[in-house]
């Protein structure tokens, strides 16, 4: 039952904003109240509150009956690798194509051959002046077809494809001209004055494998952390700290945007709930914790040579937990050992990865976050494979362990008697 609602999220989860307003409504079916940063707050304790930034990005978080230790901060991200359509669109000719432009790492022989449609937001210019609305176009709309291999005959020696060149998508002939601007203006109701657009592919996830144990879908880096962290969040009881859930945009192109980790966003917050509550940033600070949540790479079954063997998560093995000596993730010895004790009360397995010595290592939302909020901060996630392609493959049971870790966690307390000293 736990995948099935994962996967009617995610097959809804068309873009960031579409992702961020399907978590909104989980939060407000379960009693969270809306605050707007531009007012002031009023919380009161045993309060459900949360809040977006830009449509994108999502804060949440729950006030004690009694006065708190810290803070218990979750924090995923909601962006993913896409193309993004420009300004002026259309390309018009013998066909009718569109402008684009890569979001992100993507692997783009992915997105060749596969019905593609259009979603995001639009600002749109009302009496009351400019608003932001949601639009699917949710049909077949266009497609990047591939070069025959007869006309490409060493596409399968290793084809560099130019962006501006290859993946161009097609929407008509010479007499679609002018049409995608129109249909994006009656699904919008009104004139369009902005906008922020994403291809995404039209298939629903599937749930493959002889024994159903994998997840394939689009947007499983990092839809998979955010939902599993929300449901943990919600479905948590409240103990002895404040749990905040905090899922940004941007981290695909390096989190520097107003709704992204290297914002204020999750600052402005601590200090607004502590302002708010009368409590002290700083000594809550001192006995708060930071769980980064983003996907992992899993041993690849073709390629093992890819992974340091001794390191290698496998999907559906568990949480895992990241290290990198050079803080690519944030992780150090006491993140470690705390994420491993509430593994331990959550009876969940744990795995490690590093990456191979002689290859890169990505960086993740956690290290940046620290420039603003820090605080101990582990670097985890679920094992995945083909990351940043349109349609990745991920673990059934993964989704359940990091649940349930979430739960355990989100009503945890966590106590710092002495520097190096803590109990949760």
């Amino acid at each position: 039952m736990g995948i099935k609602k994962f996967q009617a999220y995610l097959d809804n989860a068309h873009s960031v904003y579409h992702a961020t307003a399907g978590l909104v409504q989980e939060l407000e079916t379960a009693g969270y109240i809306c605050l707007r940063e531009q007012n002031g707050w009023q919380l009161k304790p045993g309060g459900k509150y949360y809040l977006t930034r830009g449509g994108s990005a999502l804060v949440a978080f729950r006030i004690p009956e009694t006065g708190p230790k810290g803070f218990l901060m979750a924090a995923a991200h909601m962006d993913r690798p896409a193309f993004k359509m420009k300004e002026n669109g259309e390309l018009t000719g013998k066909y009718t194509r569109l402008a684009t432009e890569k979001y992100g790492g993507m692997i783009l022989s992915t997105w060749l051959d596969r019905p593609l449609s259009l979603a995001g937001r639009v600002m749109v210019e009302t009496e009351a002046g400019i608003c932001s609305r949601l639009v699917d176009l949710d049909q077949d709309l266009m497609v990047i077809p591939s070069v025959a291999i007869h006309m490409n005959p060493k596409v399968n020696e290793g084809y560099a494809f130019n962006p501006a060149v290859d993946t161009l998508p097609l929407l008509g002939g010479e007499t679609a001209a002018g049409k995608l601007g129109a249909l994006l203006e009656q699904v919008a109701g009104g004139k369009i004055l902005g906008s922020d657009l994403y291809l995404y592919v039209r298939e629903n996830s599937r749930v493959c494998g002889l024994e159903g144990e994998y997840l394939c879908g689009q947007g499983l880096d990092d839809l998979m952390c955010s939902w599993c962290c929300t449901q943990g969040f919600i479905n948590s009881r409240t103990g002895g700290s404040v749990p905040v859930l905090c899922l940004f945009d941007s981290e695909e192109v390096g989190s520097a945007s107003v709704q992204g980790a290297c914002s204020d966003l999750l600052q402005s917050v601590l200090d607004r709930i502590c302002k708010a509550c009368g409590w002290q940033l700083e000594q809550m600070l001192r006995q708060s914790f930071l769980i980064s949540a983003d996907n992992a790479h899993a041993l690849h079954p073709n390629h093992p040579e890819l992974s340091d063997s001794a390191n290698a998560p496998l999907v559906n093995g568990g949480i895992v937990l990241k290290f990198n000596a050079n803080l690519r993730y944030a992780t150090d010895g006491v993140a470690a050992a705390l994420l491993r004790k509430i593994c331990q009360k959550a009876d969940v397995p744990l795995q490690t990865y590093y990456a191979r010595a002689d290859l890169p290592c990505s960086t993740t939302l956690g290290g940046i976050s620290l420039s603003h909020v820090a605080v101990p901060t582990v670097d985890i996630g679920l094992a995945q494979l083909a990351m940043h392609s349109a349609w990745e493959t991920a673990g059934v049971q993964d989704v359940e362990y990091l649940e349930t870790l979430m739960q355990t966690y989100f009503g945890s307390t966590l106590t710092c008697p002495g520097d190096g000293s803590y109990t949760i």
